[in-house]
């Protein structure tokens, strides 16, 4: 039996959801109390071309956060904010609370572990 409990190396005992595989985005769930934490938010809905992006820097600066927030080819606007696990959650909640410019259909999350994102960008 191997000491890293048969997993086999490179293995991870939570496989990538099917819609992650192949994607390179890493899907490991970071919970640090009183660390530094980096979520990536998924943004599905009118949220290109409506002051999203600025809306969203604002309301992470306000927050005291480091990240992005990125328009995607498929309509999407990706977020990425780094902070405290308790801040990313408040920008989480704005995210999904309904006063946002544009319409949010959806927002798809994942907790990473921090890169060191300084200011916020939008991109």
């Amino acid at each position: 039996m191997e000491a890293h409990g048969g997993l086999g190396r490179g293995r991870s005992p939570h496989p990538a959801p099917a819609a992650l595989r192949g994607t390179g985005l890493s899907v490991t769930h970071v919970d640090l109390p009183q660390g530094v934490t980096r979520l990536v938010a998924f943004v599905h809905g009118r949220v290109q071309g409506v002051g999203f992006r600025w809306w969203t820097r604002s309301r992470a600066l306000e927050l005291g956060l480091c990240g992005s927030a990125t328009n995607l080819s498929d309509g999407r606007v990706c977020v990425v904010a780094e902070g405290t696990r308790a801040r990313c959650e408040e920008l989480l909640g704005l995210l999904r609370g309904g006063g946002t410019p544009g319409q949010v259909d959806a927002v798809v999350e994942q907790w990473m572990l921090p890169k060191g994102e300084e200011g916020f960008v939008e991109r």
